[in-house]
């Protein structure tokens, strides 16, 4: 697929740190000699050798990702209407601005979650997104709903190595690549999902899987080599992966050091830039070939912000600048109208969001939340399932999302639906005593939470290795393979550790 890009005549910069990486010399403080119909730049320094005139075009790339939905400002975070501002702004004032996504941007709050990403992809239609990366989080609700997504955006969904189980190739619904144009030159974006499978609900991905490492560098390399041999000049790549710390400076990296998601013989010529995700780390980071990676934390934090220049004589390029743009340069922005003006067409999609749930008497923190929800997964098994099994426990897997804990006060059903964001349903299981005691009472893992009573604590200080029980967890837990659990039963209503969060809110708990 090939977009092109119309050019816009003002030139005016907005940077307020940036990290320089090419000559800075761009012939503009010269006196013309002498008009030409050629220009020729033999030392290939931006400068035409016969009139002088800089023969630079200057190209601004602003990436995000993780933005989880993030739509209407709320009490701990921004909503997308400075954002637009400011994209909006940076299109009439750079020479070219080209806009694109490393993915998660659907999933985290009730606007998106309720219109299963719709809402957030005609907001990145109307400010012409150049293209997305699929993140793993765009899976929660199954393929269905990024095929619906695919079919409503205007712009395409990239992802190289995600591919069909049963026809080993790649999914339908994704590109591999796609190529910018403007002004004579051709930019290229390569998007790729990083190993990052585990972070999907088994019951949403059992129909696909990601090649990786070696594997994923092979197809980056010849998606690379056949987009440079159909003549694009710059090569981008979209990576839903990334570094796992911050760095808001500019920092030098060795090949070791993002060898875990990176395989840095990439930018030996494959690769001129890299937008990174998942993470939610910010950092501008310089590998051993002197390519940037970039990453601006998610969750509407910022975005990553390079301009590259591009010889329009000898076609080579480098970045002039890379900064990563904190939330704080827009957010006194005044806000762009598309917010509302979609928020008026999905009104009927989102309406629950505004629905007062009650009040809470004091702050629960996320490990509050997370114990409740417990509590409430076993409680609701023992209401449906309770006269026919013999359940020890509920509980398993249950991490809240930002903002993560809830304040005293009103309470509505979009606060809920925030920091509980993911529609796994209730799954009764089967699972040997062994598993039980290491995996569920003795875990080491800080994200499992369980509730148990009186049978429950017999069974802990009584238990036969080797034998049945049932517990009820979450189909994310469910579906984990080293959990070892066998389904029994799955509560097919559309009843969710938030809408179980919610009731119990409404009945007066946490009064």
């Amino acid at each position: 697929m090939k977009i092109k890009i119309t050019t816009l005549l003002l030139t005016i910069c907005l940077f307020a740190t940036s990290f320089i990486s090419c000559d800075s010399n761009d012939g503009t403080n010269v006196t013309p000699p002498q008009k030409c119909e050629t220009h020729i730049d033999a030392d290939d320094n931006g400068s035409c050798d016969l009139c002088r005139v800089s023969l630079y075009i200057y190209v601004d790339f602003y990436a995000i990702n993780d933005l989880h939905g993030k739509f209407s400002d709320t009490s701990s975070d921004n909503g997308v209407d400075e954002l637009t501002t400011y994209l909006k702004n940076s299109s009439l004032t750079d020479d070219h601005s080209i806009f694109l996504s490393s993915g998660d941007m659907w999933q985290g709050s009730s606007e998106s979650n309720l219109t299963s990403g719709k809402i957030i992809t005609e907001w990145m239609n109307e400010l012409g997104f150049a293209s997305m990366t699929l993140g793993n989080h765009e899976f929660d609700w199954g393929e269905e709903a990024i095929e619906e997504n695919v079919k409503l955006a205007e712009f395409p969904i990239l992802a190289i190595n995600i591919y069909d189980r049963e026809t080993n190739e790649r999914v339908e619904y994704c590109e591999s690549s796609v190529v910018v144009e403007f002004d004579g030159f051709e930019i290229g974006i390569i998007g790729a999902i990083g190993d990052c499978y585990s972070s999907i609900s088994g019951d949403k991905n059992g129909g696909i899987y990601f090649k990786s490492g070696d594997d994923l560098t092979d197809l980056v390399k010849a998606e690379s080599e056949k987009l440079r041999a159909n003549g694009v000049d710059f090569i981008i790549y979209s990576l839903h992966d990334g570094y796992g710390k911050n760095s808001n400076t500019q920092t030098n990296v060795t090949s070791s050091q993002i060898s875990s998601y990176y395989d840095v013989s990439l930018s030996d010529g494959y690769v001129d830039l890299v937008f990174e995700g998942h993470t939610h780390q910010r950092y501008v980071l310089v590998d051993e070939y002197g390519v940037y990676h970039l990453q601006n934390g998610g969750e509407n934090q910022g975005i990553s912000h390079v301009e590259i220049k591009l010889n329009s004589v000898t076609f080579s390029s480098c970045v002039a600048y890379a900064e990563f743009v904190a939330e704080s340069t827009y957010e006194y922005f005044n806000g762009d109208p598309i917010r509302d003006q979609l928020l008026e067409k999905y009104k009927d999609d989102i309406s629950i969001a505004d629905e007062i749930l009650g009040t809470i008497s004091s702050f629960k923190d996320s490990e509050e939340i997370e114990q409740q929800v417990a509590e409430l997964y076993y409680k609701k098994a023992m209401e449906i399932w309770g006269d026919e099994y013999d359940i020890v426990l509920g509980g398993g897997f249950i991490r809240t999302r930002s903002p993560y804990d809830l304040e005293a006060g009103q309470i509505k059903y979009s606060h809920v639906q925030s920091v509980l964001p993911f529609d796994n349903p209730l799954v009764l299981c089967a699972i040997k005593g062994s598993d039980l005691l290491n995996k569920f009472f003795r875990t080491s893992n800080k994200d499992y939470f369980i509730y148990y009573e009186e049978y429950g604590r017999d069974v802990y200080n009584n238990i036969d290795m080797n034998a049945t029980y049932f517990i009820v967890v979450d189909s994310y837990t469910s579906t984990y393979g080293p959990n070892n659990l066998t389904e029994v039963l799955r509560l097919n209503e559309d009843i969710f550790a938030r809408d179980l969060l919610a009731a119990f809110i409404k009945n007066g708990g946490w009064k």
